[in-house]
């Protein structure tokens, strides 16, 4: 199911205009049936996983093949995949759906998982030609076969197409001989099928091959790596040594492995996105059990405002990357549909779908694998000594959530593309930053459509925090030009503010979308997130533009630049944070779970 907007935003342009609530999708929109796959997840992930987590923590890998072929009798390994391919033909917002609720039992779970249907399922149905999806996709599919995804080699990690794995075609043509090494490959002790980039000859760019696993076809496989976290699920190396590859199962186009990469990096991290909501339920639900249940000082320790504090706050950061995630997912889907309405394949629509919110994606991925990180940690703090105990489930929790930051393109990375994908959308005319930026020097006042008198001082300050980011990307762009990709840090700063400024725009449409279709008191709680997250993001937008501002702009000018920022960050009625945060970490604890 898809909203249609009455705007379509192209990717990036949340940042250039206002985006109105009804033209967003949230998580009350789901449909019947998505509720119904929801639901049937849940109770799966609870009945079959969950009382199995702490054996996944013993590196019993067979346990997580176990718990994959269950997940594909249930028909979730081909969520995204056509019918006629073994999957179920849903559009994107419900594989997004079942990749949330799937991945939060067990991280173990939901690196198979991801990467199984994710980066080496994808490849071969956005690339493949009709013979090779009808050969590998309906196994794929069903859980009869696994699939793996190489590309990570001990000199090419983020420079993902400097990989030195070398094919060479054979005298008669028949076939390539592959060689070389990969490493940090997820799955791959027991994965059937590899999805491996190397480089022709001396070909410019990577190319992508299907290769089933054979060990007697030149393929060994390391040993079983010691990780942090994610102990039950599959990491080696993999060793190819001449492997024969039939020309036929060369994927895609020669010379085309990096925008194969590349795309399926942009779907993976989405996903990883909606992969670590789940997470953050848990953990919010079962540190608030626990909290509920200690007692000290003749009280549970839930009464308690140090306690509440971090409920409030896991809680608030769940709620605002689930609008963001959502909202993002079907904007994806209506793209698709736009693209298959005027003649494209389904294929060919998903990867110009996401393709076009490729930056939305990096702002997903890095906001809530950090949040997952931080709830998890202070889902410890409130367990105590019991959290720093294994025999806690929020132990493995803080540790599988550390993974979320480094795969799918590191953080750092992320947030430096979420701003070189935004210039360059400007620099191809895509979208116009130009006049947003004239606008602002020019103190154009703000023209704002939206109406809520519940937030009237929150819709200046989303629609301020975006100025901020304009504004502190001309002055970067003047100041570097064309050298900008080399100042890493400014770049990290912000993307932070562009990142706060999505956030904080879909949690707010989100509350208020839902303000219209119910009442205020119907949505009391998920107001005071709202108020919260936005405060917050302003206090986060407000440092790094200090940073930024003292590092790009001539001092003579800075304290009139700080001045106008501190300025567009100021409520007309400061909100009392303290109050929000106890009102809103007193709804989870009576419901004894998070529960919006």
């Amino acid at each position: 199911m898809s909203t249609k907007n009455k705007t379509k935003l192209k990717g990036g342009e949340f940042l250039l205009r206002e985006s109105l609530s009804n033209e967003i999708f949230t998580p009350e929109d789901f449909s019947q049936e998505q509720l119904m796959m929801k639901d049937t997840i849940i109770d799966f992930m609870d009945r079959e996983i969950w009382p199995d987590k702490m054996k996944y923590e013993e590196k019993d890998y067979g346990l997580t093949v176990k718990a994959m072929k269950k997940i594909g009798e249930l028909g979730l390994l081909g969520v995204s995949l056509e019918e006629k391919y073994g999957g179920m033909g849903m559009d994107f917002t419900s594989t997004m759906l079942a990749v949330d609720y799937v991945s939060g039992t067990s991280g173990s779970v939901a690196t198979a998982y991801g990467a199984h249907t994710g980066i080496a399922i994808l490849p071969i149905y956005l690339f493949g030609n009709e013979e090779q999806k009808q050969k590998y996709l309906p196994k794929l599919a069903s859980g009869e076969w696994f699939g793996s995804y190489c590309l990570t080699e001990p000199t090419a990690g983020s420079d993902a197409n400097s990989g030195k794995t070398k094919a060479v075609l054979s005298d008669d043509g028949t076939h390539y001989k592959i060689s070389g090494q990969k490493m940090w490959i997820s799955n791959a002790g027991f994965a059937d099928i590899f999805i491996v980039f190397a480089r022709i000859e001396d070909d410019k760019n990577i190319t992508a091959f299907i290769i089933p696993n054979d060990p007697k076809n030149g393929i060994e496989l390391g040993e079983e790596e010691k990780k942090l976290g994610i102990h039950s699920s599959s990491t080696r190396q993999v060793f190819f040594s001449d492997t024969k590859v039939p020309v036929e199962n060369l994927l895609g186009e020669r010379n085309g492995g990096f925008k194969i990469a590349m795309n399926a990096l942009n779907v993976g991290r989405i996903k990883l996105g909606a992969g670590n909501l789940d997470g953050q339920r848990r953990s919010i639900s079962i540190s608030t059990d626990y909290a509920n249940n200690r007692i000290q000082f003749k009280q549970p320790i839930s009464n308690f405002g140090a306690i509440k504090e971090k409920l409030a706050s896991m809680a608030t950061s769940c709620y605002a990357g689930e609008s963001a995630c959502y909202r993002a997912a079907n904007d994806v889907q209506s793209k698709i549909d736009e693209y298959q309405s005027s003649g494209l394949s389904r294929q060919e629509s998903e990867l110009k779908g996401v393709e076009e919110f490729a930056l939305e994606c990096s702002i997903l991925k890095v906001a809530i694998s950090e949040d997952m990180q931080i709830c998890a940690d202070e889902g410890i703090q409130i367990f105590g000594g019991m959290g720093f105990s294994a025999e806690a489930p929020i132990e493995s929790a803080w540790r599988d959530a550390r993974i979320g930051r480094i795969y799918e393109g590191t953080n750092e990375i992320n947030r430096m593309l979420i701003i070189g994908m935004l210039l360059k959308k400007a620099m191809k005319g895509s979208l116009d930053i130009m006049t947003p930026y004239q606008d602002i020097l020019n103190n154009k006042p703000l023209s704002i459509e939206e109406k809520c008198q519940t937030f009237d001082d929150e819709i200046i300050l989303v629609e301020n925090i975006k100025k901020i980011f304009l504004l502190l990307l001309g002055k970067a762009f003047e100041k570097y030009g064309s050298e900008i990709e080399k100042n890493q840090q400014v770049l990290l700063s912000l993307s932070d503010l562009a990142i706060e400024a999505y956030l904080s725009e879909s949690t707010l449409k989100r509350t208020i979308k839902n303000i219209k279709r119910s009442s205020v008191e119907d949505q009391f709680d998920q107001i005071n997130m709202t108020k919260l997250y936005i405060y917050e993001a302003c206090q986060i937008v407000l440092k790094k533009s200090n940073d930024v501002v003292n590092s790009i702009i001539d001092l003579k000018s800075q304290d009139k630049v700080h001045s106008s920022i501190a300025g567009k960050l100021k409520y007309s009625e400061n909100p009392n944070i303290f109050e929000l945060k106890t009102k809103i970490a007193e709804k989870i604890i009576s419901e004894n779970r998070y529960c919006f």
